[in-house]
C-alpha cells in the first residue's frame, strides 16, 4: 500500500464520493475507482458502503480512516520539519586562512538575510576539511588547496597572495630582490602539511630546485607571526594575514626577486551532496564578487 493510495482513500472519505475526491486530486475518476478497488482487494475487506450516491464507510473502513488521518499527519509533519531543518541549518568546513580573514564577515552578511539560520563551522588544515567533505560529513567547504578526490566538485571563488615576510630588524628587511636560495638560506618558520600555504611554499620552492625544511612548524599562524616578528626566522604568509601585523610594524614583507606565491580559494562539496536552498544562497554570497572584495576589506 502507498501513500497515493491513502492520500486517494482520504479524500473519498471527505468527501463521501470518487467523482468529487478525483475533481479534488486532479485525477481521473477511474483512476481513484481503481485505488479503492486495490485497497478492498489487499485488506480482504469493504471499506466502503455504497448507498444511492453517497459513500459511507464500513467498520472497517472506519478503522482505516483513523490510521490513514495518523499517518497522513505524521508525513506532513516530518515534510514541514524536514524543510525548516534543511532551511535552517548549515555546517560549513574552512582552512585556517579562510576561517580567520573571510568566513567571519562572510557570515555575518549571510546571518543579515537569513537570521534563522543555524551554521556552524569546522576550521581546521585543508587536507583534513577536504577529508571530511569527502566523508559527506559537511555541507561544503571553502579551502585554497585543489581536492584531488574525483568524488569531490570545486568551483574558485577568489584569488589569494601569499607574501615572504620577516623581522624589521632581520637582514632581509634591508635587502632587495632577495632570490629563493636567499630566503631558503635562513631559518623558515612555515605551517605544517597538510595546510594550503606549505603545500604552496614547497611547491614554489620546489620549481627553484629548492628543499626547505622549516625550523619550526605550527597549525597557529599567530605563533609564527610571532616567532618572526621575534627575530627566530622568515616566513611566507597569506597576505590577509599578515597585514595587520605589516601596518603595526610587527613584520615586514620581504623585497623578492623570483619568488611569487599565488592561488586560488575553492568552494568544495560532494558531487553526491544534496545541497538545501539555503547553503545554495550561501555558496552564491561567496561567489559574488562584490561581497568578497568587501569581506577582504575587512
Amino acid at each position: 500500500m502507498t501513500l497515493r493510495h491513502l492520500r486517494i482513500f482520504f479524500a473519498v472519505c471527505e468527501e463521501h464520493s470518487m467523482t468529487k475526491a478525483a475533481a479534488r486530486l486532479y485525477l481521473a475518476q477511474p483512476s481513484v475507482s481503481l485505488a479503492i478497488r486495490e485497497m478492498e482487494e489487499h485488506y480482504g475487506v469493504k471499506l466502503f458502503d455504497r448507498v444511492s450516491r453517497r459513500l459511507d464507510l464500513t467498520e472497517a473502513g472506519k478503522q482505516c480512516y483513523a490510521y490513514t488521518t495518523h499517518i497522513l499527519t505524521l508525513v506532513d509533519e516530518m515534510e514541514q520539519g524536514i524543510r525548516r531543518f534543511d532551511s535552517h541549518r548549515l555546517h560549513i568546513g574552512c582552512s585556517l586562512t579562510i576561517g580567520t580573514c573571510l568566513l567571519p564577515a562572510i557570515v555575518s552578511q549571510f546571518k543579515e538575510q537569513h537570521p534563522q539560520t543555524e551554521i556552524s563551522a569546522q576550521i581546521e588544515n585543508s587536507e583534513r576539511i577536504l577529508s571530511m567533505v569527502s566523508d559527506n560529513a559537511l555541507d561544503f567547504a571553502l579551502v585554497e588547496a585543489i581536492p584531488n578526490d574525483p568524488q569531490l566538485r570545486k568551483e574558485q571563488f577568489l584569488t589569494d597572495t601569499l607574501i615572504p615576510v620577516c623581522a624589521p630588524f632581520h637582514p632581509l628587511s634591508r635587502e632587495a630582490n632577495v632570490t629563493a636560495e636567499q630566503f631558503a638560506s635562513f631559518p623558515v618558520i612555515m605551517r605544517e602539511k597538510g595546510s594550503g600555504t606549505r603545500e604552496l611554499f614547497d611547491s614554489v620552492m620546489l620549481m627553484h630546485n629548492l628543499v626547505v625544511n622549516p625550523l619550526w612548524v605550527s597549525t597557529n599562524t599567530q605563533a609564527i607571526l610571532s616567532a618572526v616578528s621575534a627575530g627566530i626566522g622568515v616566513s611566507v604568509l597569506p597576505r590577509l594575514l599578515a597585514e595587520d601585523a605589516i601596518a603595526k610594524g610587527e613584520i615586514v614583507e620581504i623585497s623578492t626577486r623570483d619568488l611569487s606565491f599565488s592561488r586560488a580559494f575553492y568552494l568544495v562539496y560532494h558531487k553526491n551532496r544534496y545541497l538545501s536552498s539555503t547553503a545554495e544562497a550561501f555558496l552564491s554570497l561567496c561567489r559574488n564578487a562584490c561581497t568578497v572584495a568587501l569581506c577582504a576589506q575587512n
